[in-house]
């Protein structure tokens, strides 16, 4: 392996949590214009498109039946209940940092999973580092989203729960019927099966009426994009590539990027109290990932 190419992998991480942080934001921008199942229809709809004449061009190997049932599960569990369920949540009047705060438990229940299921050894650090991790995550976002008082409706909480489980088992599930799968061909069938689950959701419960406002459009290719291509090519990588908790563990650092984008964009301030909770956040990280010597 050349020089190039051990710099690209340890930068991985970093362009997968700023890329992964811009979905808060484009939610946050498409969903005044049109309802979350539809939104993530359309999304899906087209990236199925985009990853179709990605597999033609790059000759991807289609996996087997049975493969393409398991790529099929992770993409109802990673993209369906996870995406479903945040957009639902945010647009049901959850804050986009409650929701990440109850999303934020996955890394924990990740290595609890891993450990149980999974034989992965956790290091005492190691699990120094998720507490740390978990505390400046709740101490960030509570520090940032303001004073307001805030009622959060039983659904909405009900569905960012499920949206927690959806990422964590579906992290895990990949990890262990993923394996060999090529990440185009697996994630063109992924958002197969999910294109098909938000259709039946939309057209169940939703008026699907859309505002096709400029903001809404650009949001929504950065969504398919930025997002459901790069960024999930991103993840099934380092999935496939590293243990399920020090994957996990990246996710801590999501919220703390949310925070700063949103502060840059919306002019949101950022107190000293998060600052130091950003830096907390990072040591956690480093606690995780950081190798054994």
């Amino acid at each position: 392996m050349n020089g190039n190419q051990s710099t690209l992998i340890r930068l991985t991480p970093l362009l997968f949590v700023f890329l992964w942080s811009t979905g808060f934001i484009g939610a946050k921008y498409a969903l005044p214009f049109i309802e979350p199942f539809y939104l993530l229809f359309i999304r899906f709809t087209l990236t199925v498109g985009v990853f179709l004449l990605l597999c033609i061009v790059f000759k991807a190997k289609w996996p087997s039946l049975r493969l393409t049932g398991h790529q099929i599960v992770v993409g109802l569990l990673i993209h369906g209940a996870y995406l479903g369920g945040v957009f639902a949540a945010i647009k049901w009047g959850m804050p986009a940092g409650i929701a990440a705060i109850i999303v934020g438990v996955q890394p924990i229940l990740t290595a609890l999973l891993s450990w149980q299921l999974m034989n992965e050894q956790l290091r005492p650090m190691q699990w120094l580092g998720l507490g740390l991790g978990f505390v400046g995550i709740v101490t960030v976002i509570l520090t940032t989203k303001g004073g307001d008082s805030i009622e959060l409706s039983t659904p909405a909480i009900l569905i960012t729960c499920l949206s927690l489980v959806g990422i964590t088992v579906g992290a895990l599930y990949q990890k262990r019927f993923g394996v060999g799968v090529d990440l185009l061909a697996g994630s063109f069938w992924q958002y197969v099966g999910t294109a098909i689950l938000m259709a039946v959701l939309a057209w169940s419960f939703e008026t699907r009426e859309v505002i096709w406002d400029t903001q809404l459009i650009l949001a929504l290719g950065w969504l398919i994009f930025g997002l459901s291509v790069s960024a999930i090519l991103l993840l099934m990588y380092m999935i496939r590539e590293g243990e399920s908790a020090k994957v996990a563990s990246y996710f801590y650092l999501v919220p703390v990027v949310v925070s700063v984008e949103a502060w840059f964009l919306f002019d949101e301030s950022l107190p000293l109290l998060a600052i130091g909770a950003t830096v907390l956040t990072v040591m956690g990280v480093y606690l995780v990932v950081k190798k054994k010597v």
